[in-house]
């Protein structure tokens, strides 16, 4: 968990993820995300077509001098910037995600802005850090006033990129934002990468702690979290989409034609894993058996094909009926 521009090493690391659909009717193309995400002059947005279509904005920094909360009530001073960038899945599916890392130790008082300045997405303590208790603090939610709040510098950027003149503020179908609030600690030495819990909560909250190697870079971990916050997304709104359908009980034509969004918009954007670092691809095989997102999203995916496949028998069956009808009306 060591980062470059210091020789300090990285005791914790934490972010908070917002992911919505993307307000625009038609998903956009390779170039339309790059005018989308373009926060920087200086930087380009890195777009990559495979295994999907995937843009991401360069990094933007706010600078912070503030308490951290904590679950004990210590008083505890950080001073830096927190670093967020935006990124858009196949034009649809669009995410913002603030983050800072955290060395174990940092000056006894406060220095110019220019130490700070070239250690980007780096929160200094004043003293001494007591890392697990600012985790528990920022995994609960409970702050203070004045003190840090990454979920505000999230939405303040999603915000940002959903008033760009591109989108024309039409969605496809209703769906609702959820929030991924992570952090990750040092693991053992010798230990790899574990999830210590992951928590699902009211009003689209989920909670994840990690334990991640010395060696794993801020990088490694935003992508990780960035990763399981959409396919999180993803997965609870097919849950709502498929509970509003009334799968089952309504007319066919009815739930398959509230079921055409996520066909059209949503099932080819499954792949966990698929952009997340090497060294960390072992976390979503532990995702996988408990709780168990792709046995869920299959199940789904079959249960929507089935009721795609019987509406088709029964339109087929009754134009072989009208066929029928018109020939003996014939003779």
């Amino acid at each position: 968990m060591t980062g470059p521009g210091d020789g300090e090493a990285t005791v914790l690391i934490c972010g908070e993820v917002r992911t919505g659909l993307l307000q625009t009717f038609q998903s956009l193309d390779g170039q339309a995300a790059e005018r989308l995400l373009r926060l920087r002059a200086d930087e380009r947005v890195r777009v990559s077509e495979r295994p999907n279509r995937y843009a991401v904005s360069p990094d933007v920094l706010t600078g912070v001098d503030c308490r951290l909360p904590t679950a004990n009530g210590a008083r505890v001073r950080g001073i830096g910037t927190v670093g967020a960038r935006a990124a858009l899945t196949e034009g649809r599916v669009l995410q913002a995600t603030a983050w800072f890392r955290a060395p174990a130790h940092g000056p006894d008082r406060r220095l110019p802005w220019d130490h700070y300045l070239v250690r980007p997405g780096v929160l200094e303590p004043v003293g001494r850090l007591p890392e697990r208790a600012v985790a528990d603090g920022l995994l609960a939610g409970r702050r203070q006033a004045g003190e840090l709040d990454l979920g505000s510098i999230a939405e303040r950027l999603l915000a940002d990129v959903l008033r760009h003149p591109l989108l024309d503020q039409r969605s496809p179908f209703k769906s609702r934002r959820t929030r991924l609030r992570w952090v990750a600690l040092r693991a053992p030495d010798g230990e790899g990468p574990s999830i210590q819990r992951f928590t699902l909560a009211e009003d689209g909250l989920r909670t994840v702690e990690l334990r991640l190697p010395e060696d794993t870079g801020p990088a490694a971990a935003v992508g990780l979290c960035e990763d399981l916050a959409l396919h999180d997304w993803l997965l609870t709104t097919l849950v709502r989409m498929v509970e509003r359908s009334r799968l089952g009980s309504a007319d066919g034509h009815d739930a398959v034609m509230a079921l055409r969004p996520a066909v059209d918009h949503l099932l080819h954007l499954w792949m966990p894993g698929a952009r997340v670092d090497h060294t960390l691809g072992p976390l979503w095989e532990v995702l996988e058996r408990e709780p168990g997102f792709t046995r869920q999203w299959q199940t789904l995916v079959q249960r929507i094909r089935d009721q795609l496949a019987l509406q088709a028998i029964h339109v087929a069956a009754r134009g072989a009926d009208d066929t029928l009808r018109a020939l003996r009306l014939g003779r």
